[in-house]
């Protein structure tokens, strides 16, 4: 069969978006098995600085090395399973706070009360369950699977690409929080934010004054898509930026790491992150991070990020909530895909990528 012959691409069937079963094999194919964001290097800055988090049902939790190392463990003592810690903060060592067993940084056991009156108890053979941990440019990621290719593998030019576009990645840190419930499959809001077919007719405010839709282009590669457009002109926009601090100053990009994270640079190297977090198979929690060189808050970047809560964001979430119901309404037969083969914001490749990735992770492991 020729090429022009060939049946268009269609969008995935309703129960990958509303069973939960479906879900719980995410879970386990998915979730585990793939770099997820956990924190970022400005909360654990000095030797025994640690957060705890939440991973897709594991407690886990980072801390700074004597080194300088970040490591991640499970948040279980290697007794009895208590908990060892909670929250964020300090420690001199980590103690479990139900037999005060005490571990190193390391993870290694430091010591067990009573152990020494234990015949063959080997202290040297007992470590915290460890997590693999690479640091990006500040942002800390973990995979549950041990055997996973590294980050570099899985988004090829991440790190220098967002090099070139962030000259003070190094010392940028987190300095406002928005963060939004959506009802609908994480895959729902993560697709609509891998496409712009939709952005000239729900976003006005960012098609008219901040980026220039027309231009928009999608490139999948690795794990990675590629979103990358130009401002509209200086006196468009909808804030303020020098158009000549900075070779990309008129650029944008966003580099999304599958399955549910986004480095995304405004107009005038601004950057902000998106964390998807799959509540459950129709509830999801978007995480979206600002960034500022050493933590300090401009009033130009809070409007700029009070500007898209009120404006893009809002709109995606109408939009994400009506896509759920249609898909649970029972009546959906899935569509085809409007998939250009020479790319551009009319077209949905970057949804076939997608698409793609999830079959390659969900049939491999069982089904």
């Amino acid at each position: 069969m020729s090429v022009a012959q060939q049946a268009p691409e269609r969008a995935l069937e309703a129960h990958h978006y509303t069973d939960p079963a479906w879900f719980a094999h995410e879970q386990r194919t998915v979730f585990a098995r793939t770099w997820q964001y956990a924190g970022h290097a400005s909360q654990v800055r000095n030797a025994g600085d640690f957060f705890a988090f939440a991973l897709h049902g594991r407690s886990l939790f980072c801390v700074r090395d004597a080194e300088g190392a970040v490591r991640t463990f499970y948040n279980v003592c290697a007794h009895r399973a208590h908990e060892l810690v909670a929250g964020a903060g300090h420690k001199r060592k980590l103690v479990c706070p139900y037999h005060a067993w005490s571990y190193g940084f390391d993870g290694r056991l430091a010591n067990a009360p009573g152990s020494r009156e234990v015949p063959g108890f080997d202290a040297t053979r007992i470590c915290l369950t460890a997590v693999r941990t690479e640091v990006m440019g500040g942002f800390i990621f973990v995979n549950l699977d041990d055997s996973a290719a590294p980050m570099s593998q899985w988004y090829p030019g991440l790190a220098e690409g967002l090099a070139a576009f962030l000259p003070d990645l190094d010392v940028l840190e987190p300095v406002l929080t928005r963060e939004v419930s959506e009802r609908c499959n994480w895959k729902v809001s993560v697709e609509n934010y891998s496409e712009c077919y939709h952005c000239r007719l729900n976003h006005p405010t960012f098609s008219s004054g901040v980026v220039d839709p027309k231009a928009y282009n999608i490139t999948p590669y690795g794990h990675t898509l590629r979103h990358t457009t130009h401002a509209v002109s200086a006196d468009s926009m909808s804030y303020a930026l020098d158009p000549d601090a900075h070779p990309h100053a008129m650029d944008y990009s966003s580099w999304f790491m599958w399955p549910g994270f986004s480095f995304q640079v405004y107009p005038g190297n601004v950057l902000n992150t998106y964390c998807w977090v799959a509540e459950d198979a129709r509830t999801t929690r978007v995480v979206r991070h600002w960034y500022a060189p050493h933590g300090v808050a401009s009033p130009a970047l809070e409007g700029l990020a009070n500007q898209d809560l009120e404006t893009t964001v809002a709109e995606d979430i109408r939009l994400v909530e009506s896509v759920q119901r249609g898909l649970e309404s029972g009546g959906y037969r899935p569509g085809p895909l409007v998939i250009n083969p020479a790319g551009g914001v009319i077209s949905e490749h970057s949804i076939s990528a997608l698409n793609g990735w999830l079959r390659e992770m969900t049939a491999t492991a069982g089904s």
